[in-house]
């Protein structure tokens, strides 16, 4: 007899506490954010870097009002892909924005990836590794791989040590960077391409990219206890936390780095700014840091990302193929999201996975915003002037950000909208087969 595949995507009610859930999100916002986006942003905005990511946290702020109010209305394991369907239903603009959602946190996977290896091979010393930063982040999401196929309570116990130690190491790092620095002066005689606004956009753009993270809380809504109050209450500390860490170390950094030593290491300047500090002993420290960071992050965001393509499978809003393979749907998206997770660590660089997420993300995030106006502002007792405005400062970052790389790098911006065809594309065709098939059967 011919077993039929379990289609269920089997979740826990109540299996995370409100601590761990701030674990979960704070560890894809720390990993991603102040390793790798530091050098990438004074790049693009100079000495004013540090400043860039405070505006990020501001307009992060806003945005956040929306999930806040969703997910207090509507907890779920779908997290955003519940959200744009209580908006939007079951066409084309849920599935749409949820697969962007969907991309960029796996393009985030990436970048914690590459981070990893970034920071790992400076234990190498000097001389060419640019084939072990892959590797090495290959090797990551593979160990983060067999961890999520374990129990929550072990995904939640190992984020949440690698998340107090890093949080710990890394508010060492910039207190003691701060207090050895000669002063807070940053050198501003190498601006590069600082000085104009569309820069200072961009480079708030990728901030955001630092704090988006927190959207990681939602997909584990109907597994939190208490849903109702601790999505909102996580998604809100979790945030306040990375301000307060993200300034210090941005100014630890520039406090001990010129501009132009940030931008050449950009891949790893926080162990680059531990060595005039503390010399070697502060760069081994950092690197551990980091590679613990990236690796807690990496299996928080395999955590939440899965449970949202599930959810979208239930809700029959994205092809799914079993494959041949055992178990529930949700052990299958995982597949799916490391193996596609692997494919862009092994062969993209840092700043194009980081202008690819920050352009999904961006289009995503409005379409929420909009969703929280349009059509749930009454239901989820939402003011209307807040969403108005987190619309209009994603606008304005997002145009800062295009404008930057259509001057610098065309092709990521090519691929960014070849890509959102392709899905919008792909998405009109299921939905539209599904809908003939259904109809076709009633």
């Amino acid at each position: 007899m011919k077993t039929e595949p379990d289609k269920t995507t089997r979740y826990r009610q109540g299996s995370l506490s409100l601590s761990g859930t701030v674990m979960l999100g704070t560890g894809v916002m720390i990993g991603a954010g102040i390793f790798a986006l530091t050098g990438q942003m004074a790049q693009m905005t100079g000495a004013l870097f540090p400043l860039a990511f405070l505006t990020a946290a501001v307009v992060v702020a806003f945005s956040a009002y929306s999930y806040i109010k969703i997910s207090n209305a509507y907890p779920s394991a779908g997290g955003i892909g519940m959200y744009l369907y209580k908006a939007y239903g079951d066409g084309l603009p849920t599935a749409f924005n949820a697969l962007l959602m969907y991309f960029s946190m796996v393009i985030a996977q990436s970048f914690l990836a590459r981070t990893f290896g970034a920071y790992a091979v400076q234990l190498f010393g000097a001389g060419e590794h640019g084939r072990l930063v892959p590797m090495l982040g290959v090797g990551l999401i593979l160990v983060a791989f067999a961890l999520n196929l374990a129990s929550n309570r072990l995904i939640q116990g190992v984020a949440s040590l690698l998340g107090l130690l890093k949080i710990a190491g890394i508010l060492l790092f910039g207190l003691v960077g701060v207090w050895l620095a000669d002063s807070l002066a940053v050198d501003v005689s190498s601006a590069g391409q600082a000085g104009g606004v569309g820069n200072f956009l961009g480079a708030t753009a990728l901030g955001i990219l630092a704090f988006k993270g927190f959207t990681t809380i939602t997909n584990s809504g109907s597994e939190v206890r208490d849903p109702h109050r601790n999505v909102g209450r996580a998604i809100v500390i979790s945030i306040a936390a990375c301000v307060v860490i993200y300034a210090l170390v941005g100014f630890a950094v520039a406090s001990n780095l010129s501009l132009a030593e940030i931008i050449e290491t950009r891949d790893y300047s926080l162990a680059a700014a531990a060595r005039p500090a503390l010399g070697d002993y502060g760069v081994w420290f950092t690197v551990v840091i980091a590679m613990m960071a990236t690796a807690g992050g990496i299996l928080a965001s395999i955590f939440a990302v899965s449970r949202m393509l599930a959810m979208l499978t239930e809700m029959k809003l994205v092809p799914h193929s079993h494959f041949g393979m055992p178990g529930s749907i949700q052990k299958h998206t995982l597949v799916y999201t490391v193996v596609l997770g692997l494919f862009l660590t092994a062969f993209f660089d840092l700043s194009r996975i980081a202008a690819l997420g920050i352009v999904f993300y961006l289009v995503m995030d409005i379409a929420i915003h909009w969703g929280v106006l349009r059509y749930l502002r009454e239901d989820v007792q939402a003011r209307a002037w807040v969403p108005v405005v987190a619309i209009g400062l994603d606008v304005l970052v997002l145009g800062g950000f295009v404008w930057v790389k259509l001057q610098s790098d065309r092709l990521v911006i090519s691929v960014a909208l070849g890509a959102m065809a392709v899905i919008a594309v792909g998405e009109q065709i299921f939905l539209g087969k599904a809908r003939s098939n259904k109809r076709t059967t009633s």
